[in-house]
């Protein structure tokens, strides 16, 4: 064999090998909305229930909730910080103070996932990354 074919080789498995590494692997939603579960057992069903539907005149539903699903954003930060003032949900407002949760970025993503995509919401991905950019 020749070293040139050596130098080929060795060309082919150093850019197939720094190509596997800059690959990020694909965000596994189901995982993670399965994940964001248990942390919505774990923090919010006790006020807006097992289906989302919330507390009439108390507690906003999460169930195809178009106040939730209108901003990622305000959703991951009113997850972080908590929620004071009026909010309206479904046509109707609220005004109960929700306080913010002292989780990972990792469970912010899972539980934001499992609300956005349960309950007849079908919504985008939120990644840890998101929240990490919005925590600061």
């Amino acid at each position: 064999m020749s070293v040139k074919f050596f130098a080929c080789s060795f060309l082919f498995v150093s850019i197939c090998t720094l190509s596997s590494f800059q690959r990020k692997p694909a965000f596994d939603m189901k995982a993670s909305a399965a994940r964001g579960k248990e942390t919505y057992i774990a923090y919010c069903i006790s006020c807006h229930m097992e289906k989302g539907e919330g507390i009439e005149d108390v507690y906003p539903p999460l169930a195809k909730s178009d106040y939730m699903m209108a901003d990622k954003k305000r959703s991951i930060q009113q997850v972080l910080r908590g929620v004071t003032g009026e909010i309206k949900v479904k046509g109707k407002v609220y005004n109960t103070e929700m306080s913010g949760f002292d989780l990972s970025d990792q469970e912010v993503s899972d539980v934001l996932n499992y609300l956005r995509n349960s309950f007849g919401n079908k919504g985008e991905v939120v990644t840890p990354e998101q929240v990490k950019a919005l925590r600061k």
